[in-house]
Formats: structure tokens, C-alpha cells, sequence
């Protein structure tokens, strides 16, 4: 199976049902909570979400295409799992992107995108006051990605928010114990510059920042087998 083999479009209908698989699929790994390696069986997946399981191949063959997932001839569907390489070569993308991310987003900032940053760096301090350590994360990732939103570019935010997905994976692969989230002032920090509008700050914030995260990271592999009806019901 392969994106290439993917049946008819969908339906309007279809198409909403299947972003929302695939969103539910997509904050499991932001989350930690879908390992490299966890088979998403077709059958079983049909099961949990109640659909047919020509839908659960079409929202495969989109993970497949963002090498979210990998497909495997007459295996399946697997989470991925990034080599050192592949890691390595996502870090270097990350930091030629974001730092552009950075300096567009604070050349144009404005009111109505300071308030949504300040606001999502509300809610990572709430998580981190609550203990709330699936938030922690999962806010963590998408920090990234709403700037990337905000910056206003289509292509870049498409970009990141698969960069951003591979590196939950790399972390969950490589066990990285001090990078299952963001420094909680790096962050922080970035959102101040960028609200000034100081560009060559923001980016070098985010520079420093991603190489924080991918310092974290070692070679040590820790997986576990999970229950895909726990994870998604």
C-alpha cells in the first residue's frame, strides 16, 4: 500500500471523519502516547474509531506521505522510527526554517498574534502548575507550530508541523529524559522578542532553542508495546 493507491476521494463527510482519525493519530505521538515502532492495524484501527477500513488506509497513506508512518508490503502500518541520520538531517531542517519562521513572524507582528501567543504560553505555565504531563508536551510541540501558523506562510507551516511530529518520534526513540518538553523559559523568551519585533533575537532564540533540544537527545532506546483502543478511546 502506498499513497499512490489511495481509492476515490472521499466525501465531504469522510473527509471531515478522516482529519479528525488523523488529528486523534497526530496528538497520540505529540503526546507520547503512540511509540515509534506500534503497528496500526487496519482491522483494529476500524474497530476503535467506527469506520470502514478503506477510510483508516486513506488517513495511513496521508501519515505515509508525511513519513509519520511507515508502510510496510504485506506488514502494515507503522509508526515511525527515525535512524540517527534522519534525525540528525531534521534537526538541521528545523534550524534553516524556524529561524526564517522567527524573524517573518516578528517583521509582521500585531496585536491579534501577540494575544494568541501569549495565550498559548499561558497555558503551557497552567499544565506545568497542574502537572498535566501529556499537555506539557503536546503544548511544547504545537508552540511551534502556531508560529509557524502565525507567520502566515502556507508552505512553511506545512513544513513544520511535519518536522515537528518526526521529532516526538526521535525523542520517544532516543528516550531523551530532559526533552519530553521545552525549557519552560525558552519560550517565553522567544514570544518577548517577537512581540518587540526584534528579529535577529527571536531567531536566535529558536537557534539556541532547537539546539537545547537536540543536545537532549542520546542514542538509548526505550519502547513499549501499547494498546491502540487505551490510546485512542
Amino acid at each position: 500500500m502506498s499513497p499512490s493507491n489511495t481509492a476515490l476521494p472521499s466525501s465531504p463527510r469522510n473527509r471531515e471523519g478522516n482529519e479528525d482519525i488523523y488529528e486523534k493519530i497526530y496528538v497520540a505521538i505529540l503526546e507520547h502516547r503512540l511509540v515509534p515502532g506500534t503497528k496500526l492495524a487496519e482491522e483494529r484501527m476500524a474497530e476503535i474509531f467506527k469506520v470502514s477500513r478503506a477510510r483508516i488506509r486513506e488517513v495511513l497513506a496521508r501519515l505515509a506521505y508525511e513519513h509519520i508512518v511507515e508502510l510496510i508490503p504485506n506488514k502494515g502500518a507503522f509508526i515511525a522510527k527515525p535512524t540517527v541520520e534522519q534525525a540528525r538531517d531534521i534537526f538541521e531542517a528545523r534550524r534553516i526554517i524556524e529561524p526564517a519562521i522567527m524573524r517573518r513572524l516578528a517583521s509582521n507582528m500585531a496585536a491579534k498574534q501577540a494575544a494568541a501567543l501569549r495565550e498559548h504560553i499561558a497555558q503551557e505555565r497552567q499544565a506545568r502548575k497542574n502537572d498535566d504531563k501529556r499537555a506539557v508536551i503536546r503544548l511544547s510541540g504545537e508552540f511551534h507550530n502556531l508560529c509557524a501558523d502565525l507567520a502566515g506562510n502556507v508552505a512553511l507551516s506545512r513544513s513544520l508541523r511535519e518536522l515537528t511530529t518526526l521529532t516526538c518520534l526521535i525523542i520517544l526513540v532516543y528516550d531523551a529524559p530532559t526533552a519530553h518538553s521545552c525549557r519552560e523559559d525558552e519560550h517565553s523568551m522567544i514570544v518577548e522578542a517577537l512581540i518587540e519585533g526584534n528579529e535577529a533575537l527571536a531567531s536566535t532564540l529558536m537557534s539556541e532553542h532547537l539546539d537545547h533540544i537536540e543536545g537532549s537527545v542520546n542514542l538509548d532506546v526505550s519502547l513499549k508495546e501499547v494498546d491502540l483502543a487505551d490510546i485512542f478511546t
